[in-house]
């Protein structure tokens, strides 16, 4: 198999699952069992991978809440921060292209009376920094934009928005589950008050993640049951795939730049290919705006996204089509119909997402198995 669906998931690194396996097995304690030195051994694994992770991202270790991974970590910005200052206002700020883990997050709470502003985006699947402040209101209490985009690609600007939002008293949260281990990302430089992430999209364990709060912050917590994770998550921690995403963030961020240069390179060799091969391909979003490095969304108006994810499939290769989170749903994504990519380019796109392990020979295989899919495609179009 050639796996090409990196923004789904991505393998767990050697040196991640090395890290975890003594906490699997002969380092097991119980991280709140401070009373003895198995407990204490397990707490000192978390605090440490606390640290560094906060470090990693230019935060200190205690504004790093651990979590099940980025969908919980949304739940609990969003929620958390709502409940906490519902009475200070009732209204937030978001955009259409967002993950539905946000997207349905703000229907729970538009149900709960809040009152959500959904900003349309443009063709690249960016909102307008004019129309993000004037949405901003005294009743405003939050606003969140995703880092990157997880369908096209696009990278946002989320330093110039949060500085909107504080300039008129609004907290500003961001999923930056994209962005997160493979473009630089510093909550102090770009001064967001909450950040989302989770381990599985940057080579670490599936089941574990983390939200940025910015200290002297507030949140209600969701779990109730114990003073874990400062009281804002109760719940046993889970030490060994805490200790596997900060050992898979660490190198990750210790190899970035070699990471992007390899990631564009491929990226290049496989646009450069497709424009040789194919007429009247369409990329979605893609403009001006930054993309994620690796990333290629693709439209080939000849042939529909399942039938080309089928019979790549069946060549032995991987890619999606759409949010990996919403594979059931088989209409049109959400993000294409937001950018007005019409219905048969939407129809039609799949997402190829490149990984660090990946070759120029894999990039050669996808190429030449999708010219023999699209010419017998159009053959038997006619």
């Amino acid at each position: 198999m050639i796996y090409l669906d990196h923004q789904a998931t991505t393998p767990c690194d050697a040196r991640v699952v090395e890290a975890m396996a003594p906490y699997w097995s002969t380092q097991f304690g119980n991280a709140a069992s401070r009373h003895h030195a198995m407990g204490r051994e397990a707490l000192n694994a978390v605090e440490e991978a606390r640290d560094q992770i906060g470090s990693l991202i230019g935060a200190s270790g205690d504004e790093i809440c651990f979590t099940s991974g980025a969908t919980e970590a949304d739940n609990l910005a969003l929620k958390g921060a709502a409940f906490a200052l519902r009475k200070q206002g009732r209204h937030i700020v978001s955009q259409r292209t967002e993950h539905k883990a946000v997207l349905d997050t703000l229907a729970y709470l538009e149900g709960c009376g809040f009152e959500v502003t959904y900003l349309d985006v443009d063709a690249e699947g960016l909102i307008s920094p004019k129309d993000f402040e004037a949405a901003i209101h005294k009743e405003t209490i939050l606003a969140s934009v995703m880092a990157a985009n997880n369908e096209i690609g696009t990278i946002n600007p989320i330093g110039e928005l949060a500085t909107f939002a504080h300039g008129h008293g609004a907290l500003f949260h961001t999923d930056a589950v994209q962005a997160i281990g493979h473009i630089p990302v510093d909550v102090r430089a770009s001064g967001v008050d909450f950040l989302s992430a989770s381990a599985h999209k940057f080579n670490g364990p599936k089941g574990i993640g983390f939200l940025f709060i910015r200290k002297g912050l507030k949140l209600d917590s969701l779990l109730d049951g114990g003073q874990q994770e400062r009281g804002f998550r109760a719940g046993t921690e889970n030490v060994a795939s805490i200790v596997g995403m900060a050992t898979a963030l660490k190198s990750n961020c210790e190899c970035m730049d070699k990471n992007i240069a390899h990631l564009n390179k491929l990226t290049s060799l496989l646009r450069d290919g497709i424009g040789k091969f194919f007429k009247g391909v369409v990329y979605p979003g893609v403009g001006e705006a930054p993309q994620l490095p690796g990333f290629t969304c693709v439209s080939f108006p000849t042939c529909s996204a399942e039938g080309l994810l089928h019979m790549l499939d069946l060549k032995g290769i991987a890619v999606s089509a759409g949010a990996a989170c919403d594979s059931k749903n088989t209409q049109i994504s959400h993000v294409l119909k937001a950018i007005n990519a019409g219905k048969d380019v939407a129809r039609s796109t799949i997402r190829i997402s490149l990984g660090i392990e990946n070759t120029s020979d894999d990039v050669a295989t996808i190429l030449a198995a999708l010219r023999a899919i699209v010419c017998a495609t159009e053959k038997l179009r006619g």
